[in-house]
């Protein structure tokens, strides 16, 4: 498992509060992440990145949930978004992401209209959830493809959208990120009027249409997508779960309290831990199973997808069957495993690997 050195568990403990409060990283957390290169665990060494393989970085990514659910949801969110580069012209991927404060971050969503004119296209639109967006760069979007008011098919009769990014100086925030957890991530909306980009500056995110040959560029992004998320949830419970049994064995001192509860409440612990620990095993299997072989095979994709999809299940659920035996800690805003709770229930929410 990946392991974080003590400077990098300090800072991150160290600015936990004070981010929460501030509803977005600080100054530390970001200096940290610049340092050590966190953003730009997928981009190729060519562009200045780590290009890090699938199973490494979604090993640190899952390490950076456990030690703080907000700031990993960030990491994965704005790395995932850097992935792009992959897609992008080289000559412009070189120039744009050796600039040390690169970070890119946007919506998944389809949403706006790009209008096709000479060269480029013009962009209007708002789109939810932008990760990171105080401190972004660039912002990515999906919008349906226009020839002016004309919706844009393809041959099977389908409307036609593009990835596009933009320059940060062309966006406008929406600051509405108000939610009970993952509030560093100020994951707030952004919208774009008339905006005109050129057309290097479209992109799809497919294989065949990647620019760069590193292994991660000919790996299915759904797939990747799912990966990267379903470790931070399993970062976070692992957390969770430590906390739990951190609880278990201070109150087991309690002579009187481990005779009458303690055996229950620790046969519960493991008939939750045991299974979680085995999928979390499994989906690393897949994870390293997909990535080593040149031919992905369809059945090991659908399994990430379908275990993906079933450990955040099994998570928010057992989640919900521990939580009341925290007693009112739980229930304390600054007690970790309140943190830990909301953050959970919070990136529960995200329609990748919703029920």
């Amino acid at each position: 498992m990946h392991m974080l050195n003590t400077l990098d568990q300090t800072v991150i403990k160290d600015n936990m509060l004070p981010s929460i409060a501030n509803k977005a990283l600080n100054a530390a957390q970001l200096q940290l992440i610049y340092n050590r290169q966190w953003f730009n665990i997928w981009v190729p060494k060519e562009y200045g990145g780590l290009e890090l393989p699938l199973p490494v970085g979604c090993d640190l990514l899952e390490t950076l949930a456990y030690e703080d659910g907000g700031m990993g949801w960030t990491v994965t969110l704005c790395s995932g978004a850097n992935m792009f580069a992959g897609f992008l012209n080289p000559d412009m991927a070189r120039q744009l992401f050796p600039e040390r404060k690169v970070c890119w971050g946007g919506s998944g969503r389809i949403g706006g209209t790009a209008v096709k004119v000479p060269n480029g296209y013009r962009l209007t639109g708002e789109w939810k959830y932008a990760t990171g967006a105080p401190h972004l760069t660039h912002f990515t979007l999906n919008a349906w493809l226009y020839d002016g008011e004309d919706p844009i098919y393809n041959e099977e009769g389908e409307p036609m959208y593009r990835s596009f990014f933009v320059d940060r100086e062309d966006v406008l925030i929406h600051y509405d990120w108000d939610t009970f957890g993952l509030e560093v991530t100020a994951s707030h909306s952004f919208s774009l009027s008339d905006v005109y980009v050129d057309e290097n500056r479209a992109f799809e995110l497919l294989p065949d249409k990647r620019t760069h040959d590193s292994a991660l560029f000919r790996y299915p992004f759904m797939t990747f997508a799912a990966c990267t998320l379903a470790v931070n949830y399993i970062g976070m419970f692992r957390k969770f779960l430590h906390l739990f049994e951190k609880q278990l064995f201070l109150r087991s001192k309690d002579e009187t309290w481990a005779k009458e509860k303690g055996k229950e409440r620790l046969r519960k612990f493991n008939d939750i831990e045991i299974p979680f620990l085995a999928m979390r095993d499994r989906l690393y299997e897949l994870i390293s199973f997909t990535w080593q072989e040149n031919e992905k095979e369809k059945a090991q994709l659908e399994e990430i997808a379908m275990l993906s999809r079933d450990i955040v299940s099994f998570i928010r659920m057992n989640t919900v069957v521990l939580y009341p035996y925290m007693g009112i800690a739980g229930a304390q805003r600054n007690d970790e495993i309140n943190i830990v709770f909301r953050n959970l229930f919070t990136a529960s929410q995200h329609a990748l690997l919703n029920i």
